[in-house]
């Protein structure tokens, strides 16, 4: 007889972030539920940092997404603060046709 376990459909491995979880000590046992919970919360999550980044993308005629986009997202919107730390290192975009030498002239390709 088949059994009656229903069968999530998640697009993050929920055995990798229950395998995550555990790495904590203080998390003890984890219900079958909850990293399918976090799998959809982090897909949501990534869905809306990604489409306000594309709106950056698309706001500066780029056709690449690059990580200055990333980190002018997480600057502009409050909700990503958290993330701040994480995208310091990253340059700042250029401006819009500004030249980075200020000589006008491009520097040497590679």
């Amino acid at each position: 007889m088949p059994s009656k376990k229903k069968k999530y459909n998640a697009r993050f491995p929920p055995a990798r972030i229950k395998k995550i979880m555990q790495t904590d000590e203080e998390i003890g046992k984890v219900a079958a539920a909850v990293p399918v919970i976090i799998s959809r919360a982090l897909e949501l999550f990534l869905e809306s940092l990604l489409r306000k980044a594309c709106h950056v993308t698309q706001s500066r005629n780029a056709k690449t997404m690059t990580t200055s986009h990333l980190k002018q997202c997480i600057e502009l919107e409050q909700q990503f603060d958290f993330l701040k730390d994480l995208v310091a290192a990253v340059p700042d975009m250029q401006g819009d046709g500004d030249d980075p030498h200020g000589d006008g002239e491009r520097g040497p390709r590679r």
